[in-house]
């Protein structure tokens, strides 16, 4: 079983800590820079008790345990903290925009996780604060970064619209990213569903058709020839099971988990003489001429080219009406090839032909073969395919 990945540090660190961080950060930042110089704007950062600073603190704290059950609440009690730490009521100037910091992180994060009511509520709430503390409130305040006097209001408005967008844009990546793995489940189980409708149809397909011409020739004996009609109903019996073993197989290949490997091997070329003698009991021989260079051939060839024979074959004892076909399988450097003709009727145009050559052309699609189905000029009908096999290095690799 593959180990899950270790998440990235954001993703481990939850967002009501990266809030609480970038309120330390934004209280204890301008103390340390502001140390020593400018004393007439100490003020202005730093509040002057540590127990008001800690009782803001605890405020903080608090909005950050909200953000992501209250988002405009956690952004309220942030916004409180902020003006009351710095004095913005009464310290005669301007909150500074590096005092804000937790905002726009908390602002940022609600955008990214919450839903956009919340987070458009919470920009909002910003906004309006940051419009009304520049109406009560004139002057400009120290700029942490550079100790010079600047205007708080452009750059604090400018700082969580950029919060916003940069929230914005992380959810619309997610969704995005959601979205398209979403799309590739959905074509995952479509796919899947398909083959295991392949699946199912070449393997009760060949043998439906013999138990149908087996009963039949039964029902037209059973009076005059008591013996056929037993030999027909044991042929019943013989292709009922290998297809309930069949499906089986099926079944416990789709139940493997982890990726063990089946205790039973899939159907393939080494199959055909088995399917030649189930035909040919069932009153079509068929005749087998395996030319080329022998080996083995990657799983999905060898069940593919068998699964091609096996349907063609299906559709010679149901609608070619016919007592005998050619298979012919050729194996030649880097190309396998498979034709089955027959001298029958033809049955392109029989009910319910259509699915089992479409699963057919579909199979040969994926494997990058090609596949032609169509009557003969001098009559019958005739399927091949032509299968690329890769080199033994490209196979390993």
């Amino acid at each position: 079983m593959s180990a899950i990945p270790t998440p990235p540090l954001f993703r481990r660190v939850p967002p009501e800590a990266w809030v609480a961080l970038a309120w330390c950060v934004a209280v204890g930042y301008p103390a340390l820079l502001l140390r020593g110089s400018l004393p007439e704007h100490r003020g202005a950062a730093v509040h002057g008790g540590l127990p008001f600073t800690l009782a803001d603190t605890a405020v903080a704290f608090l909005g950050a345990a909200l953000l992501r059950r209250l988002p405009v609440l956690s952004v309220a009690l942030l916004l409180i903290a902020t003006w009351t730490e710095t004095d913005g009521w009464a310290a005669g100037v301007q909150v500074p925009p590096a005092a804000l910091l937790a905002v726009y992180v908390a602002l940022c994060l609600i955008t990214a996780t919450c839903p956009r009511r919340g987070s458009r509520a919470a920009f909002a709430l910003v906004m309006v604060f940051l419009v009304l503390h520049v109406g009560l409130v004139h002057g400009n305040t120290v700029g942490i970064f550079t100790g010079t006097h600047i205007g708080s209001a452009d750059g604090a408005a400018l700082l969580a619209l950029v919060a916003w967008l940069a929230g914005r844009s992380v959810r619309q990546n997610r969704e995005h990213a959601e979205a398209l793995s979403s799309r590739a489940a959905a074509e995952a189980v479509t796919a899947e569903r398909l083959r295991i409708a392949r699946e199912m149809h070449d393997t009760v397909a060949h043998s439906i058709g013999i138990v149908a011409l087996q009963a039949g020739a039964a029902r037209r004996v059973i009076d005059r020839r008591p013996e056929r009609a037993k030999q027909a109903l044991g042929e019943i019996e013989a292709a009922g099971r290998e297809t309930l073993a069949g499906l089986r197989r099926m079944l416990v290949a789709l139940r493997q988990a982890d990726g063990e490997a089946s205790t039973s091997a899939p159907a393939g070329l080494a199959d055909l003489d088995r399917l030649a003698e189930a035909t040919t009991a069932a009153g079509v021989r068929v005749e087998l001429r395996c030319t080329g260079e022998p080996g083995p051939l990657p799983p999905e060839i060898d069940l593919s080219a068998f699964r091609i024979i096996q349907e063609s074959v299906t559709n010679v004892v149901r609608h070619a009406q016919v007592r005998d076909c050619l298979v012919t399988v050729d194996r030649a450097a880097g190309e396998l090839s498979v034709e089955i003709t027959d001298r029958g009727r033809g049955h392109g145009t029989a009910p319910g032909s259509g699915f089992g050559l479409a699963g057919l052309r579909e199979r040969v699609a994926l494997l990058h073969g090609e596949f032609e189905a169509g009557p003969r000029p001098d009559g019958g009908f005739r399927v091949a395919a032509r299968l690329p096999v890769p080199a033994p290095a490209e196979v390993a690799a």
